[in-house]
């Protein structure tokens, strides 16, 4: 067994003295294709935002800035939904009144999974792929309320909306040692026997009031 295994050790010895690596400067010469900025207009990235948050399953209720706190009483009234978790530096204006938001102050994965969901900020949103970034900063909150809850309300700026991937990750630059987390819809799978089930590695349901510029 010694043996095989020395074997297997002096190809791998051989092929990375064979190996040629570029230098750095040589990787800057290779041609990338790829579509690395957008060229829709704020309301056409906006509407295909919508778009493909709506091909999710995801439900998007719009508002202007003066308008957040109605919404987000109608989006929870529409579910029936009495109160959510919160990031300790979410606005407080954003709040309605006659609702339960209860602070995050470290609750336990049970506690986070037996509440009526979480109500959040985001970084960044990208329309081609309908994309949430959150990068839980203060408003944001930690990972695990963006996992646990079974209910997530997003609350989205409409000037956070970018259109390509690259440019949503251009713009996730200041955030460089934080963890990041991507919503592309409410959380489904089709990894067993091609069923899918919702809910599977977050929240099964995903509302975002979109609020515009």
């Amino acid at each position: 067994m010694s043996g095989a295994r020395e074997e297997v050790l002096r190809r791998v010895r051989a092929a990375l003295d064979n190996s040629q690596v570029p230098p750095a400067s040589e990787y800057e010469l290779i041609e990338r294709k790829y579509v690395d900025a957008g060229t829709l207009d704020l309301p056409s990235r906006v509407s295909l935002f919508v778009d493909r948050l709506h091909d999710y399953g995801a439900v998007v209720h719009r508002c202007n800035v003066n308008g957040i706190q109605e919404t987000i009483r109608q989006a929870m009234d529409s579910r029936g939904k009495r109160g959510l978790i919160v990031p300790h530096g979410l606005p407080a204006i954003w709040l309605p009144e006659d609702f339960a938001f209860v602070p995050d102050d470290a609750l336990s994965y049970e506690a986070l999974d037996r509440s009526e969901g979480v109500l959040t900020g985001c970084a960044v949103a990208i329309a081609a792929t309908g994309t949430i970034v959150l990068c839980h900063s203060a408003a944001e909150g930690r990972r695990a309320l963006s996992l646990v809850p079974d209910y997530h309300l997003c609350v989205v700026y409409e000037d956070q909306v970018v259109e390509t991937v690259p440019e949503g990750i251009r713009k996730l630059g200041t955030y460089q040692s934080d963890p990041i987390t991507t919503i592309s819809g409410p959380s489904a799978t089709s990894d067993i026997e091609m069923t899918r089930v919702k809910g599977v590695h977050g929240p099964r349901v995903l509302d975002v009031v979109l609020v515009a510029s």
